[in-house]
């Protein structure tokens, strides 16, 4: 099954892979651009259910872009956990290898190799939108746009793509950015890669706002706007300061601390270990939608299932999301527009159309988009 034709720029639509509780995709629906993810997840799939997401619940290795005929970009953000700084290492230390099955996949028939077992089957998955990438090319009908985003250890995995991809006919921009730089209240480094078919200029969106700087702290950099303070986002009564659940620099016993006139430091899936040093002396914790709301998840997001706080933590900003997409497809950000939609319920900023999330392998039909 051949996916079918049309411009990308008046007929987007988006298959997320890896698509976690719905970042990306909220990103898209703001954006009004149909998606639909795959996941594995039950607690995640429980999220997108609730949210009203399209979701195709599986492994995503057991689908080709075939399944998918009418998506014309393809997005994903693979499991970090073997990446992270905060993880165990085993995918930075497979480096060499996953260059190598990339290599592989790049081999005629294109993206068929499948690559070699790993210590942990999370790192190979890291290779799986290649695949699909170079799947959809082989098939004669490629993906116009393509969405990656992970941790800055992958960054060099990303170049490694960009040399195949632009050897297929796309044009390739890779780098890290910085979420606080776009509008997110939160210090969070991605490595990101965007591709387009064609003779498209392509280049990483440039930033809306300041990096954050201890130094440059009120200070604000000609043309772009202050970076977004925890405090606009999680509303106390009083000032408080967000003790970290890791070390700094190194120490355990040095807990990272941001003052709620600062950005947050990342958030991740131990968020809810975080502890929130009150003016008074006292302590206490930040809510499921306060992190999701760091994340610049909408205010009243259904979070579901269990294991919510590591739902959150994985999941792309989707107000970075939007900035990312918008720059692949040459979309220019209303940013007044973009402020309003972030603090506007969900129940009223996402797409009207009605899924239904899929069980088990092949029935990979969504009802609306």
């Amino acid at each position: 099954m051949r996916r079918t034709s049309g411009s990308i720029e008046s007929q987007p639509r988006l298959i997320d892979l890896f698509a976690g509780p719905g970042g990306l995709d909220v990103g898209a629906a703001w954006l009004g651009i149909p998606s639909t993810g795959i996941e594995i997840d039950d607690n995640a799939c429980a999220t997108r259910t609730s949210a009203g997401l399209n979701t195709v619940q599986g492994d995503v290795r057991a689908f080709a872009p075939s399944d998918f005929p009418d998506a014309n970009i393809l997005a994903a953000g693979p499991p970090c956990q073997t990446f992270t700084v905060a993880g165990t290492g085993i995918g930075r230390r497979a480096l060499e290898k996953i260059v190598r099955c990339a290599e592989d996949l790049a081999q005629p028939p294109l993206g068929q190799r499948l690559p070699s077992a790993f210590d942990d089957e999370r790192t190979g998955l890291v290779l799986e939108p290649l695949r699909w990438a170079l799947s959809a090319v082989d098939s004669g009908a490629p993906f116009e746009a393509i969405v990656l985003e992970q941790v800055p250890a992958v960054l060099p995995i990303w170049q490694v793509y960009r040399t195949i991809l632009e050897q297929h006919g796309y044009r390739v921009a890779v780098g890290i950015l910085r979420t606080e730089e776009y509008g997110v209240p939160q210090t969070r480094r991605r490595a990101i890669l965007i591709a387009r078919r064609g003779n498209v200029e392509v280049k990483l969106p440039d930033p809306t706002h300041q990096a954050f700087r201890r130094s440059n702290h009120g200070q604000v950099a000609l043309g772009l706007e202050p970076w977004v303070p925890i405090n606009h986002v999680v509303k106390r009564p009083t000032r408080f300061t967000i003790i970290s659940n890791y070390g700094s620099g190194g120490d355990p016993k040095r807990r990272g601390q941001r003052r709620c006139d600062e950005p947050s430091a990342t958030i991740t899936g131990k968020v809810t270990r975080n502890r929130l040093l009150l003016a008074d002396g006292t302590w206490d914790r930040l809510t499921l939608h306060e992190a999701g709301a760091l994340q610049t998840f909408p205010p009243d997001y259904p979070w579901s299932g269990s294991d919510i706080g590591q739902q959150i933590g994985n999941a792309i900003p989707p107000r970075l999301a939007v900035h990312v997409l918008a720059g692949v497809l040459g979309i220019e950000v209303d940013s007044t527009r973009l402020d309003r939609l972030v603090r506007m319920p969900w129940s009223k900023s996402r797409a009207t159309n009605e899924p239904r999330v899929t069980c088990g392998s092949r029935e990979l039909q969504t009802v609306g988009g």
